[in-house]
């Protein structure tokens, strides 16, 4: 299970919340004066979007989960259990349970996971994580039980076997026989499998965790520390066949959440095996994405940190929001200098997508609380929209912002 994070970050937390933390370290944004005259008042934050996921709510069939929503044709687009982000509605909801107490919130996170449930046998997605340990995981902290554990024990089983031992790692997308594709979004489903080792002993779920993310610090990273989106091995001899993108702007780009999705996972694995090396990834892909020349100053990134036509490209929140939330537990983890520039940035980039900009007024946006996500910009495909999982790391980051006010 995720854990609190350290009291580390509570002293870091002690000089830097309140108001913007001075680093040594090139951080773009961190200084900038736009967010000095925002404070952040996560309470409020929780009751805001509490009352925005009841208007969610209200609209959504009972038995679908919602995408994302068109503000052109008020229309909600939603899904079955099988999509890969069926987990972040429940999982948002029991975030603002926490934090509000609204009972309406939990009972629709409750009917929504009997809806989910079925998909612990799931073989044929590599999404296991973000679909049942986002949504059970968070059931099962808040409120053990046995039938809770079974779902996740079972869910973790189905996830161990997409892994192939000659590649060394876990199967993203089924695709051709002489394929196997494995996206760097991968790496957040490990925290399923380290959960599993840790209830059982049985370290085989650990081992595969592991070796997945030795695999992919190895191939998917260029010199610079940014990320190829998609990795196609050989199934057979493991060697590498391709590198290239799905959602990015071009092969050899940057995505931004892709980038992001990297930053969360090495660090959620660093916190499961306390090896350095996993600590030095997760500090180079954080590195490379503050202070990358065409980081904004307000630290929200665009789409890809390589798109066509920035600085009038797309930002996309959602991926702004995965690494508020990864770089405030990362900070916990670094020196003091490095963590103070880590929790700044955090900050700054949660400053901004509190403001109107980038956060729906009141019963706008569908219910969703986050406005501007890119989802497959390539495809046309919810392209400056709101997204599901936008709104769960937003609500998880401000979560770990509060943790560390307290």
């Amino acid at each position: 299970m995720k854990k609190n994070l350290y009291a580390k970050v509570l002293l870091l937390a002690s000089v830097c919340l309140g108001s913007a933390c001075s680093s040594s370290e090139n951080t773009q944004g961190t200084d900038q004066t736009p967010t000095e005259a925002v404070t952040l008042q996560p309470d409020s934050s929780f009751k805001a979007a509490a009352a925005q996921y009841k208007v969610l709510m209200a609209r959504l069939p009972q038995d679908r989960l919602p995408k994302t929503y068109y503000a052109q044709t008020d229309s909600l687009e939603t899904s079955d259990t099988g999509w890969w982000t069926s987990g972040f509605y429940p999982g948002t909801l029991l975030y603002l349970y926490e934090e509000t107490g609204d009972q309406a919130l939990y009972d629709e996170a409750m009917r929504v996971l009997k809806l989910l449930e079925k998909e612990q046998h799931n073989t044929r997605t590599h999404d296991l994580g973000f679909m049942m340990f986002d949504s059970f995981g968070n059931a099962e902290r808040i409120a053990s039980k046995p039938e809770y554990k079974e779902i996740l024990l079972n869910s973790a089983k189905s996830l161990a076997t997409r892994f192939n031992p000659e590649v060394g790692a876990i199967r993203s997308w089924d695709s051709e026989a002489g394929d196997f594709i494995v996206i760097i979004d991968n790496m957040m489903n490990l925290d399923l499998l380290f959960w599993a080792t840790e209830v059982t002993g049985d370290s085989t779920y650990y081992d595969i965790a592991v070796t997945h993310a030795n695999t992919t610090m190895q191939n998917h990273f260029r010199p610079d520390n940014s990320t190829y989106h998609v990795i196609n091995y050989n199934p057979t001899t493991g060697e590498v066949q391709e590198k290239k993108t799905a959602q990015g702007a071009a092969n050899e780009s940057a995505w931004a959440r892709g980038q992001a999705w990297g930053l969360y996972g090495f660090t959620d694995v660093y916190r499961e095996t306390k090896d350095e090396k996993y600590l030095q990834q997760a500090q180079q892909i954080a590195d490379f994405m503050l202070n990358h020349p065409n980081m904004p100053e307000d630290m929200i990134p665009y789409w890809d940190f390589n798109a066509p036509g920035i600085p009038d490209a797309l930002r996309d929140a959602s991926a702004a929001a995965i690494m508020a939330s990864a770089l405030l537990e990362l900070s916990g983890y670094v020196d003091e200098a490095k963590g103070k520039a880590y929790v700044s940035a955090a900050e700054t980039i949660l400053k901004n997508l509190s403001t109107e900009e980038y956060k729906a007024a009141p019963g706008t946006n569908g219910g969703f609380i986050l406005k501007h996500g890119v989802g497959h910009k390539p495809a046309g495909t919810e392209v400056d929209t709101p997204l599901t999982y936008g709104d769960y790391y937003y609500i998880e980051a401000l979560k770990r912002y509060k943790e560390m006010a307290s």
